[in-house]
Order: structure tokens, then C-alpha cells, then sequence
């Protein structure tokens, strides 16, 4: 059996975390912020929302939560540049420890004596 193509406005991108679904307006909205704090952070590069044809400003849910965290640390005080520094930084230091935990475990499993 085929599978079902999902119809209407989204066209099947309901669960499409990086689909430009929302816009400035309703990304404010739901993250409590002003439109001007969403310009900001684009204007900082933290993140690069998509056009529409129109070429108005679009969100993707993967946006929304690095906004958030954003949100979270100018909340608390932060400068908005350096709060995007941060979280850019951040989520740098963590791909970084992934890699290193990845390559210790694959290190490690091609010098147990099971492996000669």
C-alpha cells in the first residue's frame, strides 16, 4: 500500500523541523520576544531565516529553539550579540565532544586485544 501524500497548506511538512513555517510575527509571538529581537539575532548571524516570495522573514521550529536559547540568556542580562556568540560556541564545544567521544570509542575498540 502506497503511502497517504498529506494535502493542504504544508504539504506534508507538519513534522519537518527545518520547513519555514512560521513567521516573524508568530515566532515572536510564540517565543515571547519582540520582531526586533528577531532581526537582531539575524542581524548577528545566530540564525538565517528563510523568504518567503514576498520576502518576508520565515522560521523553522530548529530556529525557534536556538532563538529560545538566545531569548534565555539575554533574559538574564546578556548582550544579544554575545548571547548568540554564546550559543554558537555552545553548541560548537558539543560537536566537538561528540567527535572526540566517537573517536576515543573507535580508538579504543581497535586496540582491544579482541580486535588483534
Amino acid at each position: 500500500m502506497a503511502a497517504e501524500t498529506v494535502t493542504g497548506p504544508l504539504g506534508g511538512h507538519l513534522d519537518d523541523d527545518d520547513f519555514p513555517a512560521y513567521t516573524m510575527g508568530r515566532a515572536a509571538d510564540m517565543l515571547g520576544t519582540t520582531q526586533a529581537f528577531h532581526r537582531a539575532i539575524g542581524e548577528a548571524r545566530l540564525i538565517t531565516p528563510l523568504r518567503s516570495a514576498g520576502g518576508h522573514r520565515r522560521y523553522s521550529r530548529y530556529q525557534l529553539r536556538i532563538a529560545a536559547r538566545a531569548r534565555e540568556l539575554v533574559d538574564q542580562g546578556t548582550p544579544v550579540e554575545a548571547a548568540c556568540r554564546i550559543v554558537v560556541l555552545v553548541d560548537q564545544l558539543e560537536e566537538a565532544q561528540r567527535i572526540n567521544a566517537e573517536y576515543r570509542r573507535t580508538s579504543g575498540s581497535a586496540n582491544s586485544p579482541a580486535a588483534a
